[in-house]
C-alpha cells in the first residue's frame, strides 16, 4: 500500500517521502537536509534513493547532502549538471527508460518547465499500484492507464492570477512565465479529465502559490471533477 507523506510542498522548499512498505524514496530534496531529517524523525537510512526532477533549488537544494548521507540521487544528465553533482551516488536517467529502485519500477517522462531537462515519473509497486508523480510543468502530453495515486502540481489558477495582476498585487510580466513553466488549476483539471481515473484511490495537490491559489477552491473543484479524495500537500 502506497503511503505519501508531503515533508515541504511551496516555493520555499519541495520534498515528499514515499513508500510501498517495502522501499521508501525521497521524491525531491528542496529544503535544507537536517529538516528533511528532522521530518522522517532521522530515519533517512531508510531510504533506497532520491528523485529529483529539476535543478530549481526550492527541489534540489540538498541533493549533495543527500548523497553524501549515502543515499543515491536520480536525476536527469542535465539536471546532475547543472546542479554540480557526479560521482557514484548521481544516477543520471533519461525520459522512456524505466529502471528500478527496490520493489519500484520507475518510467521517467518528459515535461515542460524553463530548466534544462526536466523530468515526471511514473512508479509501479510489485502490488500492481501505480504513482504518478509531475511538478513543475505547463503541460503533460501523456496519457495513463490504471494509475492508483496522482501527486501533481496545482500552482495557480489563472482566474486568481488574473485578479492580482488587475489589483497590483502581482506584476504583471509574471505572468508569462508562469503560463510557461507552472500547471495551472484549468490544465490540472484537462489533464485528469483526459486520464483513466478509475482505480485513482487519491490525488495530491502540490506545490500550490502562495499568492495565486485557494487551497479549499481548488480541492473542491478538483473534487467535484473526478469524484476522487483529494489531498493537498502542505505548505
Amino acid at each position: 500500500m502506497i503511503e505519501i507523506k508531503p515533508l515541504s510542498s511551496s516555493s520555499a522548499g519541495n520534498a515528499y517521502h514515499i513508500t510501498d512498505g517495502c522501499t521508501a524514496l525521497l521524491l525531491e530534496a528542496g529544503i535544507r537536509y537536517k529538516d528533511i531529517q528532522r521530518a522522517l524523525n532521522f530515519q533517512t537510512s531508510g531510504l533506497a534513493g532520491c528523485l529529483l526532477s529539476h535543478e530549481h533549488g526550492d527541489h534540489g537544494k540538498a541533493a549533495a547532502e543527500v548523497m553524501k548521507a549515502g543515499i543515491d540521487v536520480y536525476a536527469s544528465q542535465g539536471t546532475l549538471e547543472a546542479l554540480g553533482l557526479s560521482g557514484h551516488r548521481a544516477k543520471s536517467i533519461r525520459a522512456k527508460h524505466q529502471f528500478r529502485i527496490g520493489t519500484w519500477s520507475i518510467l521517467p517522462f518528459d515535461v515542460q518547465h524553463d530548466v534544462a531537462e526536466p523530468l515526471g515519473f511514473l512508479l509501479a509497486n510489485q502490488a500492481g499500484e501505480k504513482l504518478m508523480f509531475a511538478t513543475d510543468t505547463y503541460y503533460i502530453r501523456y496519457r495513463f492507464k490504471g494509475l492508483t495515486h496522482i501527486m501533481v502540481e496545482c500552482n495557480y489558477s489563472l482566474q486568481l492570477l488574473n485578479e492580482n495582476i488587475a489589483a497590483g498585487r502581482v506584476p504583471a510580466m509574471m505572468k508569462k512565465r508562469l503560463l510557461r513553466s507552472h500547471f495551472s488549476l484549468e490544465n490540472v483539471k484537462d489533464f485528469l479529465l483526459a486520464n483513466d481515473l478509475s482505480q485513482v484511490q487519491e490525488i495530491w495537490l502540490l506545490h500550490l502559490s502562495d499568492n495565486n491559489s485557494d487551497e479549499a477552491m481548488f480541492k473542491r473543484e478538483i473534487q467535484e471533477l473526478t469524484g476522487k479524495p483529494v489531498l493537498v500537500a502542505e505548505r
